[in-house]
């Protein structure tokens, strides 16, 4: 089973690219984020052999996964999902950053982790805030699932080595102790980190921004995550960045991340 994980940041401006990679690459199983679309365009992948379940509701945001080997019990948000109050906004809401599905027997959550901003800013502790959730999802579902893997963009990388220069980035977001923290507590679920081989470079980052040619001075950050259970991550036979993804035009500033799993017969 080949299952992946994409932030394409908006699926209508990158359809082209997303089915010309899905022809390519044939995932059974893609997981989404940031689509930015209040539908998803799913005759244009059904062609493939796709079935979609998403969770997107506008202009922001929004999950899905993609699967041609079946799609049972979704479940769209966390449990305790905490909301989040925008400056502009009169009430707290919360938002289409999370999506759960079982596929080909395996139960998969794709999750969009909020960005952050900065240490001092209230998204900040929306976003501990929201970890803490997905930690109490996973813990109340992984019992139940002895294959389970959790992918997307959690907007944090894990060590002071899945970024371009450390240095770069003390006092902001991506790297602060409670959020490694907080990445640890759900590893400590038992899942694992599936950590991919990078197609150039010896880096594998997954995110360059679009600023300043960071992508081909490979400034880049690796933090779209693979977390599987033993049983999966033991089953792990490759996992790579699909580098060439986020080359050409128009781009999502993410590559994809790919993992083949070996599937019992």
């Amino acid at each position: 089973m080949r299952i992946a994980t994409w932030n394409v940041n908006s699926v209508l401006a990158r359809l082209p690219r997303l089915i010309d990679w899905l022809g390519i690459v044939e995932p059974d199983v893609l997981c989404l984020q940031e689509l930015k679309a209040p539908e998803f365009p799913i005759d244009a992948v059904a062609d493939l052999g796709y079935e979609v379940a998403v969770h997107s509701t506008g202009r922001w945001n929004g999950v899905g996964i993609l699967s041609r080997v079946g799609i049972a019990d979704e479940r769209p948000g966390l449990l305790a999902e905490p909301g989040y109050l925008p400056e502009d906004a009169m009430l707290e809401a919360t938002e289409p950053r999370s999506i759960g599905a079982t596929c080909g027997g395996v139960r998969i959550w794709s999750v969009y982790v909020p960005n952050g901003r900065e240490p001092t800013h209230p998204h900040y502790q929306y976003k501990l805030q929201w970890l803490a959730a997905l930690r109490e999802t996973v813990a109340a579902e992984l019992p139940s699932y002895q294959r389970f893997a959790v992918l997307g963009d959690f907007n944090i990388a894990p060590t002071d080595a899945d970024v371009w220069d450390p240095q770069a980035f003390i006092g902001a977001t991506h790297v602060t102790g409670p959020e490694r923290d907080a990445l640890a507590s759900l590893r400590g679920l038992g899942l694992r980190d599936v950590v991919p081989r990078a197609i150039k470079y010896d880096t594998p980052y997954t995110y360059w921004d679009y600023r300043a040619g960071m992508f081909h001075k490979n400034l880049g950050m690796r933090i779209d995550l693979v977390y599987a259970s033993a049983a999966r991550a033991d089953a792990v036979s490759d996992a790579y960045v699909d580098r060439d993804a986020r080359k050409g035009k128009l781009p999502s500033d993410h590559a994809p991340v790919v993992v083949d799993v070996e599937v019992p017969t």
